[in-house]
């Protein structure tokens, strides 16, 4: 009877562990659909931009501009939304006189194609060479927040940008999900995320950001990936209180990013 009970649990875990495998793309991008014909509307002067990938899919992107712009912020943005949301979150980095490009990761918004890891490493090196015609890389900065902190690691690891920005960034999916979760067997995860492992082939500064209240990724994953590249100008700033999503309402964020912005 207690060996029936127990292969029955077993056979429930094997279940389950099979149904999270299968489903991860629905707890890891928590995407919003835009119908094609979708009109944004944004304060300043935008372009969208549509670009076409290898796998023949769109990339859909929005370009804020400035006159006389210092450079352009690269911005990858997190797991939830689509740039109707994430469009009035970056426009206002308009204000340190810089250009802002910002994609929708295919699948979110108005871009198309199946999520694929790989293929979001490549939409992302698009996106990168898309704005390199238009400016030089010591005119580039590289911002990813939460999930968009794992593709500007890796945009970051393939080229010289002047500086990357990394918000409330994870070590990994798995060390995410622990975080989150406690234990999460390994073996379980279709999606890497290494940012780990991409991060030691950076040449450029990093600055990381982390709020000791952020509950969703580790502080203590900014610690170890700033261990992980001895640049003598990266820099960590840990903002007391500061959760997941309000890192930019703090001063000495505001601080900082003035900072390097002015370099």
């Amino acid at each position: 009877m207690i060996k029936k009970a127990f292969r029955f649990l077993v056979l429930i875990i094997l279940l389950l562990m099979i149904l999270s495998y299968g489903f991860q793309e629905k707890l890891i991008f928590l995407n919003e659909k835009l119908p094609q014909d979708f009109q944004y509307s944004f304060v300043g002067d935008f372009e969208e931009v549509n670009l076409k990938t290898e796998d023949n899919n769109t990339i859909n992107a929005l370009h804020f501009k400035v006159e006389n712009p210092k450079g352009i912020i690269l911005y990858f943005h997190g797991n939830k939304g689509s740039l109707e949301r994430w469009g009035n979150i970056v426009q206002p980095y308009t204000n340190y006189g810089y250009d802002v490009f910002v994609m929708d990761y295919r699948s979110y918004g108005k871009s198309t194609g199946a999520f694929n890891e790989a293929k979001m490493y490549d939409d992302a090196m698009l996106c990168y060479h898309h704005v390199k015609k238009q400016y030089s890389e010591d005119k580039i900065v590289l911002y990813g927040r939460s999930l968009g902190t794992t593709f500007a690691t890796f945009v970051g690891s393939k080229n010289n940008p002047k500086h990357i920005i990394l918000e409330a960034p994870f070590y990994n999916l798995h060390a995410a999900a622990n975080y989150q979760f406690k234990v999460v067997p390994k073996f379980l995860f279709k999606y890497k995320l290494p940012t780990d492992k991409l991060i030691r082939n950076i040449k450029s500064p990093i600055t990381f950001f982390h709020g000791t209240n952020d509950k969703v990724t580790s502080p203590e994953d900014s610690k170890r990936l700033m261990k992980l590249v001895p640049h003598q100008e990266n820099e960590l700033v840990i903002i007391e209180s500061a959760v997941h999503g309000n890192i930019g309402d703090f001063q000495i964020y505001k601080d900082v990013l003035t900072s390097i912005l002015e370099r």
